[in-house]
């Protein structure tokens, strides 16, 4: 059975990423390749949010097998869309003349009301003996200590109805901070 016969939750087989990929993890579940650009899916990380769906269906259709279509978009519109991915399940190596993805800076941390801290920048997260979990430039990390991949969401926080207590996103100044445009979030 292919990955792409496997829901998104199952985690898919083991792969090694191609290596000039800027941050190789042994969790790559599938490779995408056009002559000019490579996605890459990294399904345990996906928190299903649906930024690439909802920004280019033609190339990221998760009800179509195999549910990424590299040659339906331009690189450079799905380069676009790949950074939007909050969780760092897609990732892009482009083998064109056009950029490849870089850290964002300053790197920034964003809480989602009732939903994950997304991360966002050069980020090294550490086990407590020192070792890294993961160097990514996007991750979503767990508030509700519910999640099977702490200190990474999988997405508990949804399935558990968890709720962050009241005025915890509240602004310096004690006002609420607007939510950010999340349009998946309770």
């Amino acid at each position: 059975m292919s990955t792409d016969d496997i829901g998104a939750d199952a985690g898919g087989a083991e792969a090694v990423p191609a290596p000039e990929a800027p941050y190789p993890a042994p969790d790559l579940t599938r490779e995408y390749r056009t002559a000019d650009i490579t996605v890459q899916w990294y399904a345990s990380r996906c928190i299903h949010s649906g930024y690439c769906a909802r920004a280019l269906h033609a190339v990221f259709d998760p009800r179509r097998r195999p549910w990424i279509d590299p040659t339906a978009a331009s690189p450079d519109d799905i380069a676009t869309t790949v950074l939007r991915c909050p969780s760092g399940a897609l990732h892009f190596v482009r083998h064109d003349a056009g950029a490849q993805e870089q850290p964002d800076r300053p790197t920034t941390l964003t809480p989602i009301r009732n939903g994950p801290l997304y991360a966002r920048g050069d980020i090294e997260i550490r086990a407590l003996d020192g070792s890294v979990l993961r160097r990514d430039t996007r991750v979503s990390l767990c508030r509700c200590a519910l999640s099977r991949q702490v200190p990474f969401c999988d997405n508990s926080c949804r399935t558990s109805n968890w709720r962050e207590p009241v005025g915890a996103q509240n602004g310096p100044n004690g006002t609420p901070d607007p939510a950010p445009p999340i349009n998946d979030r309770r």
